[in-house]
């Protein structure tokens, strides 16, 4: 299949909120919640794609001629790109009903994997997607990253036991989901935590320890001060705050003040090889994707996945050759225009 293939038989599956758009930039399902839209009035999703696409990348192909080479080292794993499918939830609920929760992480994991990257994978309110979650990467070597929302302490012990037995290389926790709506008022709680309670999750986690949701200097040092090994710029998809920053906005001086010093990866509108590039320039040490992958499984399965995985890799390579970078380490801002 290609790719135009897989996105018009994701049509015929996904909704009624996706409508598995040809460019996914958010306004299609502007303030679609239930649905993959961003909270209140809506321009969350829209404002982290558009700033990508203000970017601008500096041609520069007076250099030696040789082959681009596209891999990356990250938390001690080797991948073809610098790219994670980021953890969704409540497939159902959002996206259709072709898959639940457990069988769209078990999907998708072991498509990951075989394509070269690796996926994080989601959690909810009911138990078994964890449980599934774990055990999909049991089955994939432990080449994932299981995310844990902000429970109460007892519960995310209770989750983070499961996922330690399938060995994953990484364990996250999305903290800025203590604003989704569907986790108020639930029992067991969840909601933000403080620097001291981060402190011992990671302890618990035993594992590099992932926080996703940063989106200032001053949660990027919290972050650090509580020894996670890295984070994620997002605003959740613009789901969780009305009129946030995009998150190509807040990234290089998050970069600035704890690049270095922790992994810093970055989601939010990034949907081709030419957005990984520009947030591999501003700093970024890797991006997270969620949506295109939602299409690529629904619309392709794990063939829908590997087909995206090349595209990215196609992309970015070409952005890389034309812009004068040979690895990803010779990437920086100078190929950024007005850097």
């Amino acid at each position: 299949m290609t790719y135009q293939e897989i996105l018009a038989n994701a049509r015929t599956c996904s909704g009624p909120h996706c409508k598995a758009c040809p460019v996914c930039n958010g306004l299609a399902c502007k303030n679609t919640m239930p649905g993959p839209g961003a909270k209140g009035i809506g321009t969350g999703a829209i404002r982290n794609y558009q700033k990508w696409q203000e970017l601008c990348v500096n041609m520069d192909t007076i250099c030696e001629n040789k082959p681009v080479d596209t891999t990356a080292r990250l938390f001690g794993r080797e991948f073809v790109l610098p790219v994670f499918a980021a953890p969704v939830g409540a497939m159902q609920l959002h996206y259709g009903d072709k898959y639940n929760d457990l069988e769209y992480n078990d999907i998708l994991v072991s498509a990951c994997a075989q394509a070269g990257i690796a996926a994080f994978t989601g959690d909810g309110t009911n138990p078994a997607v964890v449980e599934a979650a774990a055990e999909a990467l049991k089955k994939s070597g432990g080449l994932g990253v299981p995310t844990i929302k902000p429970w109460n302490i007892e519960t995310i012990r209770e989750k983070m036991d499961l996922v330690k037995a399938a060995d994953p290389f990484a364990i996250a926790m999305d903290i800025d989901a203590a604003g989704l709506p569907f986790l108020k008022n639930l029992t067991p709680p969840a909601g933000s935590k403080t620097v001291e309670e981060l402190k011992e999750i990671a302890r618990i986690a035993g594992k590099p320890f992932i926080l996703k949701g940063i989106m200032t200097v001053a949660g990027a040092k919290k972050a650090l001060e509580a020894g996670a090994s890295g984070i994620v710029v997002s605003n959740h998809g613009g789901r969780v705050l009305d009129q946030c920053p995009a998150t190509a906005e807040v990234l290089p001086a998050i970069v600035d003040a704890v690049g270095g010093k922790m992994t810093v990866l970055v989601d939010g509108g990034i949907r081709t090889g030419m957005d990984v590039f520009k947030a591999l320039a501003l700093g970024a040490d890797g991006v997270l994707i969620a949506r295109p992958f939602v299409t690529m499984v629904y619309g392709g399965g794990a063939d829908g996945v590997q087909v995206y995985v090349e595209k990215l890799k196609a992309e970015l390579a070409d952005a890389m050759a034309m812009c004068g970078a040979h690895s990803l380490s010779d990437i920086d801002r100078s190929m950024i225009f007005g850097y």
